[in-house]
């Protein structure tokens, strides 16, 4: 006889095997019917190197929440940027405005610093300010830039470029011939060969300084192969290049073609690579939400190709990011897996606050809310670097553009 107790147990037993035996048979049987898990983070491979280290900072322009959810509902994978282990979200306000323009939204990452919408590497006093790119320079890392807009666009232009307006594309175009960068590759020739201000051609000056330079007109930079003993350059369109619905493709070939490029030029010190998906921003302007997918998951396939080569080479810290949201876009009611519904509020930015993605050594650092200059300090400490900017004596010929005569 089992006492009525001995009894309950036995049956409550009884029932977990049955769920046990039906969650096994179920797991079996509907396997093929479930979706995929994305592959896990081979964090291992993520942190253990003795390569020296490295970062790239992916910004999809105007890339917020919804354009990344958007994406992410239409594609029928999983995208690259679910795979991030770390997320964590900045505030983009400028110094002069709570909502804020790309070029103090870039300026905050690369300086470190707030300053007013328009600037380009100043601060809120129109001091020029060291970026980290340039500090790397002086440090012995190799650096690069690659853009789906023109090379003197205000993303790129703020790591590399001072000018207190950012629509002086002609000045940017000369700061950047003077910065020395490792790679670049976006639009904008005109800037460089065919200039307004004077008869100057950049792009002459910059071959006899030992840069390979390639453009669209000449052939697709899938047909160059950079040498690594030189600098390179590429003009991808004479102004801005197309949207990607109208053919432009070359975002994910040119961000693993910099980033292997970097890799051996960086091979004693490593480097800083800033890639951006400047077009996500335009489809917003427009409140075109398809495009806005479009070029969201144009993006998502360059930062897929960025993390396989991070695992490969490992001590490399990815940072993915946006300098703020646009167009204010929202997921509407009717929409489906595969047919999302798209509507925006404004053509202009938001404030909304922006998510950061980051995988690698240092990326546990990005979880929490903080300013859009943390960014930047939070680069610097992944490197070791102390409190302490050096190379500040190189802005020396620039700051005569902008401290007031005595």
């Amino acid at each position: 006889m089992i006492s009525r107790k001995k009894q309950r147990t036995y049956w409550v037993r009884q029932d977990q095997l049955l769920g046990f035996l039906l969650l096994l048979f179920g797991s079996i049987f509907f396997s093929d019917c479930q979706t995929p898990a994305p592959v896990p983070i081979r964090w291992e491979m993520a942190v253990t190197s003795g390569a020296p280290p490295a970062i790239i900072l992916m910004i999809g322009d105007g890339m917020g929440l919804s354009q990344m959810s958007a994406a992410m509902y239409t594609s029928p994978n999983p995208l690259a940027i679910e795979e991030f282990p770390v997320i964590g979200f900045h505030k983009s306000h400028s110094s002069s405005d709570l909502i804020t323009d790309s070029a103090a939204g870039a300026t905050a990452f690369a300086c470190g610093e707030k300053t007013y919408n328009g600037a380009i590497g100043l601060n809120a006093d129109t001091i020029p300010c060291l970026s980290i790119m340039e500090e790397a320079m002086v440090r012995g890392m190799a650096t690069g830039v690659v853009a789906t807009s023109t090379i003197v666009h205000a993303t790129p232009a703020s790591f590399l470029a001072h000018q207190k307006m950012r629509i002086f594309y002609e000045q940017i175009a000369e700061d950047i011939c003077q910065s020395g960068v490792d790679i670049m590759i976006g639009g904008g020739k005109r800037y460089f060969d065919r200039r307004k201000m004077d008869d100057r051609d950049l792009l002459a000056e910059l071959q006899s300084r030992g840069y390979l330079i390639g453009d669209y007109f000449n052939g697709e930079l899938t047909q160059v192969k950079p040498d690594p003993k030189l600098k390179f350059a590429f003009l991808t369109a004479d102004n801005q290049p197309l949207p990607v619905n109208q053919g432009r493709s070359y975002l994910t070939y040119a961000s693993r073609l910099s980033a292997d490029f970097l890799n051996i030029r960086g091979a004693e010190e490593g480097f800083i690579l800033m890639i951006e998906g400047s077009q996500i921003d335009w489809a917003n302007h427009a409140n075109e939400g398809k495009l806005a997918i479009q070029e969201t998951l144009d993006f998502d396939r360059a930062v897929g190709e960025i993390l396989k080569f991070a695992r490969q080479r490992g001590n490399t810290l990815v940072i993915v990011t946006a300098d703020h949201e646009s167009g204010g876009m929202a997921l509407q009611d009717g929409s489906k897996r595969g047919k999302i519904k798209t509507a925006f509020t404004t053509n202009g930015h938001t404030g909304s606050m922006v998510p950061v993605y980051a995988f690698g050594p240092g990326a546990e650092a990005f979880s929490g809310i903080y300013e859009n200059t943390a960014i930047y300090h939070k680069m610097r400490d992944f490197l070791h670097w102390g409190p302490e900017k050096i190379g500040l004596e190189n802005l020396k010929h620039l700051e005569n553009q902008f401290l007031p005569k005595k």
